[in-house]
């Protein structure tokens, strides 16, 4: 058994560790549309808001991290349009585009493919510059999902940071936390970094 350590290409994503086909890269972005559906049946809802709390967005963001921008982009594309087509995976087994969170899954779409073009510059391969590239993320979707949710459910912009916000911070922070330590990581023990 060899002891050496490749090293992966630069501008490498985890998912470039398989290798390459297109068969691969259609199984991954189908099984990162699964993932996304399955973490979003985490679901709590959260007293007062029309958002619960979910590991949908988690997924999403690992999903463009580790697939890169492209795969990761096209993943979450899969996954909105096989929901707005009625498989019941979006948060708490629902379907369709009529939610009054389904912004948060087109701010999802966006911010895939701004996290994956960010692994490809290496944030996934140090604990800080992962955090803020989860952070940035998430920070993505909610540019999106908040005024998304403000004008679905007839809120004020104000009204609709409270309910569809501030709630979620503490949660994102340790989403952030967690992938800090679960990218740089998965390239440590590929020996990849």
């Amino acid at each position: 058994m060899s002891t050496a350590t490749v090293t992966a290409r630069p501008g490498a994503v985890l998912a470039d560790l398989l290798p390459a086909s297109r068969v691969r890269d259609a199984a991954l972005v189908a099984g990162g549309a699964v993932l996304t559906g399955l973490a979003a049946q985490l679901a709590v809802p959260v007293p007062g808001s029309p958002v619960p709390v979910t590991g949908q967005t988690f997924a999403a963001l690992l999903v463009g991290t580790a697939l890169g921008a492209r795969r990761g982009f096209l993943s979450l594309a899969l996954y909105a349009l096989a929901g707005v087509a009625g498989v019941p995976w979006f948060a708490g087994g629902t379907s369709g585009a009529a939610s009054v969170s389904f912004g948060y899954i087109l701010g999802m779409l966006l911010a895939s493919a701004a996290v994956g073009a960010l692994a490809r510059r290496g944030a996934d391969r140090s604990p800080l510059r992962m955090a803020g590239a989860m952070l940035l993320g998430e920070a993505i979707i909610y540019a999106v999902g908040v005024p998304y949710l403000a004008l679905a459910a007839d809120l004020s912009l104000a009204k609709a940071v409270a309910l569809g916000l501030t709630p979620f911070l503490i949660g994102d922070a340790l989403k952030a936390a967690l992938a800090m330590g679960a990218l740089p990581t998965a390239w440590k023990f590929a020996g990849k970094r």
